[in-house]
């Protein structure tokens, strides 16, 4: 059945091929967004869908923002200013979109009569801080923050918070307390726990997804603050080796952006996603060295990362989900493989406008004393 569709953000990387899939499907389907300078550079991406429609606005801005919501019969909240790094110092700009952009769509819905039936919202895995551990001794830990004093002697691994002895990665359940350690990652656990809290007072499923590392087509090649994968690719696409913190072994999950849209699916379709927050990706960790190597030798590129051995403040050593709970309730399973989706990122990274930014970012996190 068709519904009447409003993707904020929709005109972004993941948003965009959710708005794809939506059309495909029949849904009548408007995209709000301010096209980020930022993500998008001066002109329009070609890849937007002409069976939907866009308006440029900010979610900063209640009276056009307004206009799009009370319409809508589902929203899938996209909206948001993405980058751990440099959420910690553009941090009033970053939460005025992210949480009082939240804050104002729920003040819409509290105060307006709209037609609104199913409100998704896209979380994150930054907000969990360090991932799950576990202790020979004492089983399942959850590690503090790494200290300066540590990292700066090369003790990259946790350690178990009770005994002090090492440690071994396991799956993050959606249950593990979240342990913010940057604005972006507090910016997305608001956002968050204000739609989960809205959709209880008002029994209005609402359902929050934690996306983990997301890569794919799309993904602006010259935001030093977007992905790990895109920002390897513009290294590699422009002769210059990626640039990798620590010893390259910290792990993280990579999810392909078709996977979170079909999680973005089955959360809107389904009924037991409602008052639910999940895990979104494979349940499969990789080391980041990995990842770069990888990515060079499948676009034929005689590169190896630079391993600098540096500590950027906020970063956790292992996170990786335990997605039982998505396979279980939506029934979702991940459908592309890391080789499959590096291969997609590169055919379409060929003739992706790649301006590398890495350098700069990274002085302006030297100079400001967080990395």
């Amino acid at each position: 059945m068709s519904k009447k569709i409003l993707v904020t953000g929709g005109a972004g990387f993941i948003g965009s091929f959710l708005v794809d899939e939506l059309v495909k499907r029949g849904h009548e389907v408007t995209v709000f967004d301010n096209f980020e300078p930022q993500v998008h550079g001066r002109k329009r991406p070609d890849y937007l869908n002409k069976g939907a429609r866009y308006i440029k606005g900010s979610v900063t801005d209640m009276a056009a923002f307004k206009k799009v919501v009370l319409p809508a019969e589902v929203i899938l909240h996209e909206a948001a200013m993405v980058g751990v790094g440099q959420s910690q110092y553009q941090v009033r700009r970053y939460t005025e979109v992210n949480v009082l952009g939240t804050a104002n769509l729920l003040d819409i819905l509290a105060n307006h009569k709209h037609r609104c039936g199913k409100l998704v919202v896209a979380a994150s895995m930054s907000s969990y801080g360090e991932g799950l551990y576990t202790c020979g001794e004492h089983g399942a830990v959850r590690p503090s923050l790494r200290s300066e004093a540590d990292v700066a002697k090369g003790q990259w691994e946790p350690a178990c918070p009770r005994c002090g002895r090492p440690v071994k990665p396991a799956p993050t359940p959606e249950t593990a307390e979240l342990v913010c350690n940057s604005i972006y990652a507090q910016n997305k656990k608001d956002q968050e726990e204000m739609v989960l809290m809205f959709g209880r007072t008002y029994d209005l499923p609402s359902v929050a997804l934690r996306y983990f590392n997301v890569y794919g087509p799309r993904q602006s090649l010259s935001n030093p603050y977007t992905g790990v994968c895109a920002i390897f690719m513009s290294r590699i696409k422009n002769g210059n080796r990626p640039v990798i913190y620590e010893d390259g072994l910290q792990s993280r999950d990579f999810v392909s952006v078709h996977d979170i849209v079909q999680a973005n699916l089955l959360a809107m379709e389904k009924p037991s996603a409602d008052g639910e927050v999940f895990n979104i990706g494979t349940g499969k960790p990789l080391a980041v060295k990995d990842v770069a190597r990888v990515l060079a030798r499948l676009y034929g590129a005689d590169i190896e990362a630079d391993i600098v051995g540096k500590f950027r403040k906020g970063d956790v050593r292992h996170c990786f989900p335990d997605i039982s709970k998505a396979s279980k309730l939506l029934g979702y399973k991940p459908s592309v493989s890391f080789d499959d989706g590096m291969r997609e990122l590169i055919e379409w990274s060929r003739e992706a406008e790649a301006k590398d930014k890495f350098e700069e970012a990274a002085r302006e996190l030297k100079k400001r004393g967080l990395a």
